[in-house]
């Protein structure tokens, strides 16, 4: 199946963030992840599950995550994910990380052409 050339692969920490700031909006399950990122980008973030529960574990044994079982919406078992004080740490010094990026990178993307 051919990628969709809107959709791009995340840059490296970009979907750790995601997750952190979704998880602190709320707890949620896995889909209710992918499901989250993709209707507040406006569709233009599409997360894999092959790349978020990878993702989800190496939080969990960093400490930046805890979970417990829960019931899903429709009523099935599902693991609840939500921030731990490491998480909430770790989410804040991202943040500033990737703002002070973005800051450089709209810089170089404004200089016109010569």
């Amino acid at each position: 199946m051919a990628k969709n050339p809107k959709h791009r692969d995340l840059f490296a920490g970009a979907l750790e963030l995601m997750i952190l700031h979704s998880l602190r909006v709320k707890p949620m399950h896995g889909y209710a992840l992918v499901k989250h990122i993709k209707l507040v980008s406006d569709d233009l973030l599409q997360v894999e599950e092959g790349s978020l529960y990878p993702a989800l574990q190496r939080m969990l044994r960093a400490g930046l995550l805890e979970s417990k079982e829960g019931i899903s919406a429709k009523g099935r078992p599902t693991r609840i994910y939500r921030l731990t004080k490491a998480g909430i740490e770790h989410l804040e010094r991202e943040k500033s990380g990737f703002e002070t990026m973005f800051a450089g990178i709209t810089r170089v993307l404004a200089v016109a052409k010569a």
